[in-house]
């Protein structure tokens, strides 16, 4: 395993709704949002992605024949502020209980009716020798910056 630290990927979106909106449309609405293809398994049409609201709560995707696919665990529950998650796909994009990164978003209001929206995917030297790669991934147009658009578009759109 590499010791060498990693930068995290941060990335940050400004949306027109407020901060309880925000979170509910990034946690409970993230199937609206998250690019379909990035799916684990993509064979089966997505059906839903959810991150049961609590600490200790699964993350993870069904698809429309019932088919489950882990992605992680929620390690903070603060809603609206920030959300934190155990990202437990590996450099292959498979899950693997005993990997995790983390992710963390956070919901800062910016006025009456907007939110700015900042995520940290941190530990990444965690991935080894495939630290750069992930990164590069991850911290692309494909990565996160392109999901936190579409969130974006989304909570947008769905205002107050």
């Amino acid at each position: 395993m590499q010791n060498t630290a990693v930068p995290p990927v941060r990335k940050t979106v400004r949306v027109s709704a407020p901060p309880a909106r925000a979170f509910e449309i990034f946690t409970a609405g993230m199937h609206r949002w998250w690019p379909r293809a990035h799916s684990l398994n993509p064979k089966v049409e997505r059906a839903a992605i959810t991150a049961e609201p609590r600490v200790g709560g699964r993350w993870f995707e069904r698809a429309v024949d019932g088919t489950e696919c882990e992605w992680g665990r929620v390690l903070v529950w603060e809603p609206p502020q920030r959300v934190v998650f155990a990202w437990q796909l590996d450099a292959a994009w498979k899950f693997d209980p005993a990997f995790s990164t983390e992710v963390e978003v956070r919901f800062d209001s910016v006025g009456e009716n907007a939110t700015q929206v900042t995520l940290e995917h941190r530990q990444l030297e965690r991935y080894g020798v495939k630290a750069e790669e992930v990164r590069k991934g991850l911290d692309s147009n494909e990565g996160w910056l392109g999901g936190l658009q579409l969130f974006a578009q989304t909570a947008s759109a769905a205002g107050a």
